[in-house]
């Protein structure tokens, strides 16, 4: 198949081209991000293949229908930047990569909790700036720690399984409760107890009308006082302005984030040249007790991977006329 690759980066085009030397089809990488603006880039090729911040509306759907687009490979798990019922509406097949490192997402997860905790960005620019001093820089054992975790797919049951190791007493929340969680002695609680009662709550959570905001200004009246929120699953879980406000007061007392609720004008770009025109981002960033990574904690060699073979997989699946397994049920769709 012709395939137009979107939002593609150096790493993206190694691994999917070491991905399709068992595949064979027709590769072209564009830099471009996928929108109304350029989807007519993607004009005669049968597939094409997305990232999480291309915007995949209503719109791009009816342009690359037009253009003999037929099967749209997208190279995450998540998909709520796609509109499946226009996608639906024009015929086209949505195949999604549903589980490409959990291990990935979770290590990192954990990394930015250790980080932001004992505050190692900032003890590591002091000292290249030839400053030795302690001072600001407390932490704390996360070792009896309550850790409250939203969400117990395969990421948050592997964050479940490395708290544990650190000798944390864990709390989980979710809708489906997962037998394999409550095996690691997890105890699944409703969700206000678990904000009430945690020093560290973490978001692994799809992004769903019911999910979003769930993070709010509601949400962190409940907190414990100096609570932790990380968040690597999606940046509109958490109502950012609140948490500004959640800082500013102390309610939070670490943030660490590998996602934002506008990231799309931000992340996999290089704006250092430019400078940040997002005024909630830049105030996130004044906060010394705020972390943020952009978007990386999917991103390493096993994961890539392993998206560049299931994303090939599932469009030589499409080709050959026969399910991948990987296909987005449009009438019954969920995060």
């Amino acid at each position: 198949m012709r395939i137009a690759v979107f939002s593609s980066r150096g790493y993206d085009r190694r691994f999917l081209d070491e991905a399709n030397a068992r595949h064979g089809h027709e590769l072209t990488h564009l830099e471009a991000r996928l929108d109304a603006t350029t989807a007519q880039l993607a004009e005669g090729f049968e597939a094409v293949c997305a990232f999480v911040n291309d915007r995949l509306d209503a719109d791009v759907m009816s342009q690359l229908a037009a253009g003999g687009t037929r099967l749209l490979t997208l190279r995450s798990a998540g998909y709520n930047h796609v509109d499946l019922a226009a996608a639906r509406e024009h015929g086209l097949t949505v195949t999604r990569v549903p589980a490409y490192s959990p291990y990935a997402v979770a290590e990192h997860t954990v990394a930015l909790m250790l980080a932001v905790e004992r505050q190692i960005p900032r003890a590591a620019n002091r000292v290249r700036d030839g400053n030795f001093s302690l001072e600001g820089l407390l932490g704390f054992d996360l070792r009896n720690k309550r850790i409250g975790i939203v969400g117990t797919g395969r990421i948050g049951q592997i964050v479940a399984r490395i708290m544990r190791g650190f000798g944390c007493s864990i709390r989980a929340y979710d809708p489906v409760r997962n037998e394999d969680v409550r095996d690691l002695g997890v105890r699944y609680e409703d969700l206000d107890t678990l904000l009430a009662e945690c020093d560290v709550i973490t978001l692994h959570c799809p992004l769903t009308p019911d999910t979003h905001h769930l993070i709010d200004e509601d949400a962190l009246r409940k907190v414990k006082p100096g609570v932790m929120i990380v968040n690597t699953s999606r940046g509109a879980l958490i109502d950012t302005p609140a948490a500004i406000q959640a800082l500013k007061d102390g309610r939070i007392g670490h943030l660490a984030l590998d996602v934002y609720e506008e990231e799309g004008d931000l992340f996999f770009e290089d704006l250092s040249d430019t400078g940040i025109q997002d005024d909630v981002f830049a105030r996130l960033l004044t906060f010394p007790n705020v972390l943020i990574t952009a978007h990386q904690a999917f991103f390493t060699e096993e994961a890539l991977r392993n998206i560049a073979e299931t994303t090939l997989g599932n469009a030589t699946a499409f080709a050959e006329g026969r399910p991948s397994g990987n296909e987005l049920e449009f009438a019954s769709v969920r995060g």
